[in-house]
């Protein structure tokens, strides 16, 4: 990708996508009853909401493309916030919820890194950077807590 409103509109895309799948998170934790990753999921759906935030902010000035859903050039052809997301399931424990949460942070990372590393446009590549590496702290941030939690059991 060489474009940066493209990718913006993509980004825009990814975490609003990012932000719902952490809101049902927190909604399987809270009726799971656990209040430790009920708080770290609401925590890590308000940073999406923030990601958004920032990515619409920087979208402001431009002429962003409108798109469908099928204008949007994913890798594997879905966002890397859905790929895999088959939804919350009632029987979900705080591990699989951790580690859906990991994969799909995975994939974020990877699909901002990947545009980072292969654009052209110099001024694409600091934004991708930076959001690759918002996304960098996220899944270090889920490692930690499921080798935590991983340890305790």
């Amino acid at each position: 990708m060489n474009d940066v409103e493209l990718f913006l509109a993509h980004a825009i895309q990814l975490e609003r996508e990012a932000a719902r799948r952490y809101e049902e998170l927190t909604a399987a934790m809270t009726t799971d009853g656990n209040a430790e990753l009920k708080e770290f999921f609401a925590r890590m759906a308000f940073f999406s909401r923030k990601h958004l935030a920032e990515a619409v902010a920087r979208g402001g000035f431009r002429d962003l493309p409108e798109m469908g859903l099928d204008d949007y050039q994913w890798p594997d052809g879905t966002s890397p916030e859905t790929a895999e997301w088959a939804g919350v399931d009632a029987q979900m424990d705080g591990i699989d919820a951790l580690n859906l949460a990991l994969g799909s942070e995975r994939r974020g990372h990877a699909y901002y890194a990947a545009i980072a590393a292969t654009t052209q446009d110099l001024e694409l590549r600091g934004i991708a950077a930076e959001f690759a590496d918002e996304e960098s702290q996220h899944v270090a941030e889920l490692e930690r807590l499921i080798a935590a939690r991983t340890r305790a059991i």
